[in-house]
């Protein structure tokens, strides 16, 4: 009798799992806010469907997060925009140095350097290299050497008032990475999944400063380093044009992914307060090939 209930039993749980797959996009977000209900942390997310608006999804999104990282995606526009307008050229070079000020009372502070680490200009300081370049390791390597370098071409107020243009409402350039002083004093920049979404959805639809410029700047971020949440369980080559930001209790993603057939969508995923920021990670990664395997399967 055990060996004719198996098979029984077997397809049971074969259509129960079927069926739990979700067939339409709002199954997709209850999916979603299913697997982060009881997860501990402060999620964010913010997802749009570039090829039918109508499939859009949002956590928390007009909720503030510590940007990290991320607001090197706002830093390189900015850039970009400097340059279109002749403000300088993306080929003309800049001296490396590790000397900065901090916006709290223009005291000199520096970075601690990892010569032997993955930025590859922390190794050259004294050295010159174009603006181009130092933007992109600001992108892919996340350097913040060069981070810190371009903020001060670009200018932190000119950068956000750019974004508000862009309508991100909430995005807020401050500073340069390892003010200290600003850090201590609560002035640290910050955004939305909202207001990320929105300048993304600008790159991808080559708003945010022109065509040519804003297709340099995805190819940038296709370069990433970083690829351990929204592009980890997803096709090794599948085009995936990223930035992530972490910190302490922090780990940041934002993308534009590029399907096989021709669409594209969107996708945030922000967090705070992570008492397991591996798990918060992985959490990135799951919902990300749930996005993923939806759209593969519709």
């Amino acid at each position: 009798m055990k060996k004719l209930l198996a098979l029984p039993l077997i397809c049971f749980f074969t259509l129960l799992s079927c069926n739990s797959e979700p067939q339409t996009f709002d199954e997709l977000t209850s999916s979603i806010e299913e697997f982060l209900e009881n997860e501990e942390g402060t999620y964010g997310i913010a997802f749009k469907d570039l090829n039918n608006p109508d499939n859009e999804f949002y956590m928390n999104a007009d909720t503030l997060f510590h940007a990290a990282s991320t607001m090197k995606t706002p830093v390189m526009i900015e850039i970009f925009k400097k340059a279109e307008a002749g403000h300088f050229s993306m080929s003309d070079s800049v001296l490396i140095e590790n000397e900065f000020k901090s916006i709290v009372d223009s005291s000199s502070f520096q970075l601690p350097l990892d010569p032997e680490g993955d930025d590859p200009y922390e190794a050259q300081v004294g050295e010159n290299a174009t603006i181009y370049d130092l933007t992109h390791a600001m992108i892919t390597y996340s350097s913040n050497l060069a981070t810190n370098l371009m903020i001060q071409l670009a200018d932190a107020e000119e950068t956000t008032q750019t974004m508000r243009e862009l309508g991100a409402k909430n995005i807020e350039v401050l500073r340069g990475v390892e003010d200290l002083k600003a850090f201590d004093q609560g002035l640290s920049n910050r955004t939305t999944p909202r207001d990320l979404e929105i300048i993304l959805r600008a790159l991808a639809d080559g708003k945010a400063v022109s065509q040519k410029s804003d297709s340099t700047m995805i190819e940038i971020m296709k370069d990433q380093f970083y690829r351990d949440i929204i592009p980890f369980h997803l096709p090794k080559d599948l085009e995936i044009a990223n930035k992530t930001g972490f910190i302490t209790g922090v780990r940041h993603d934002s993308a534009i992914v590029y399907l096989p057939d021709g669409r594209s969508y969107v996708l945030i995923f922000l967090t705070k307060e992570l008492p397991d920021e591996n798990r918060g990670q992985e959490n990135g990664a799951t919902i990300s090939e749930m996005i993923y395997d939806f759209y593969v399967a519709n």
